[in-house]
């Protein structure tokens, strides 16, 4: 923690003749990029991995037919074809897993009053009006939506939605051009109707945890939220 503290604090030293007195929220911006950098052969890899599912579900869906009343074989079945081709499963949870150390560094650091015995110096940052430690909670009783600190969150919540907004769309396009095929005479894989219609709101989960964390960790949530729809733009184009 303190390790990660010191480097935060660099970075923002770094910043501040740009950003002033906000250059611990930049600093943060400039870290998850960094973040996000080293994780984007796993997104490349993960995208490629999305496209080669996609090309076995006609396979899979002959399995589901073939071993219909025998559900162990058809489980060994389907891993064998992901081995046989070379194509694992979890390959789009890796990208999002490999972040959550960094994204728990940053809710323990501004959760923290205390860093190595010492008080807590990074609290004292902000964005704009708001703490970089506070919440919206927290914002809202000091000023209300309207006040300095409310307006910031106001911002995150836009940022977000819009965010969410435009993944939405890109969720419909790719569940239309890839659409989830039968499991056999013309029956839907159980459960997957519902994940179906699920998925495409997924990205407007963010809002509530932007408005649950510290603003630091929030600023993580949404500039690597936003670093996700333009790389997936990008990579599944």
């Amino acid at each position: 923690m303190s390790v990660f503290a010191s480097l935060v604090e660099r970075l923002a030293d770094l910043l501040q003749p740009l950003f002033g007195t906000s250059a611990a929220a930049a600093a943060i911006v400039l870290f998850t990029a960094l973040v996000r950098l080293l994780v984007h052969p796993l997104s490349r890899a993960a995208a490629r991995g999305q496209k080669a599912r996609a090309e076995l579900q006609p396979r899979i869906a002959e399995l589901r037919r073939k071993h219909a009343k025998n559900p162990e074989r058809l489980q060994r079945a389907v891993l064998e074809l992901h081995a046989e081709e070379k194509v694992s499963p979890l390959s789009g949870c890796l990208p999002s897993l490999c972040q959550l150390p960094a994204f728990f560094l940053l809710y323990h650091l501004f959760s923290s009053s205390t860093i190595g015995g010492e008080a807590n110096e990074l609290l004292s940052h902000r964005l704009l009006a708001a703490p970089l430690g506070g919440r919206w909670s927290d914002a809202l009783g000091d000023g209300g939506l309207l006040g300095g600190a409310g307006v910031v969150y106001v911002a995150l919540f836009a940022v977000v939605a819009g965010v969410a907004a435009f993944s939405y769309r890109l969720t419909e396009r790719s569940m239309a051009e890839r659409p989830v095929l039968p499991a056999g005479d013309g029956e839907a894989v159980p459960g997957m109707g519902a994940i179906t219609k699920v998925m495409p709101f997924m990205s407007f989960f963010t809002l509530v945890t932007v408005a649950v964390v510290p603003l630091a960790a929030a600023l993580y949530v949404v500039t690597s939220t936003t670093w996700s729809a333009v790389e997936r733009a990008v990579l599944h184009r």
